[in-house]
């Protein structure tokens, strides 16, 4: 299991792997949280990562350490699957500042169909 630091120490690698475009207006920047976070209208579906965007606190990535490793004792991860989730969930929440700055909002209709279809495959959520 990686620690907070260590996954702290990742994160920070990932990101200097993206184009400094894809940082622009994003005000707030890019923060690892210690908890867990759980969908509200999902309880038991863990939420890595959201895109934030207010108007008092701007454009930010909240990243949640404590979802990460809540999901790497479930699946029983390698060091580098949490390399992959913490890459693959910061390309995503990048995505959504990205399409958010554009006026687009493709991935999140994506989001809300995935959420839709995992509530049908699990009514007991």
């Amino acid at each position: 299991m990686l620690t907070f630091d260590q996954v702290g120490d990742i994160l920070d690698r990932l990101a200097e792997r993206f184009p400094q475009e894809f940082f622009q207006e994003l005000n707030g920047g890019i923060s690892l949280l210690p908890e867990q976070k759980e969908n509200p209208q999902a309880p038991g579906l863990c939420v890595l990562g959201e895109y934030c965007h207010n108007h008092q606190m701007g454009r930010y990535i909240n990243l949640y350490y404590g979802s990460f490793s809540a999901l790497a004792r479930r699946e029983g991860w390698r060091d580098e699957q949490w390399e992959e989730e913490l890459y693959a969930t910061l390309a995503h929440e990048l995505t959504h500042h990205i399409e958010g700055l554009a006026g687009e909002r493709g991935l999140e209709r994506k989001d809300a169909a995935y959420l839709k279809q995992f509530l049908e495959n699990n009514p007991e959520a």
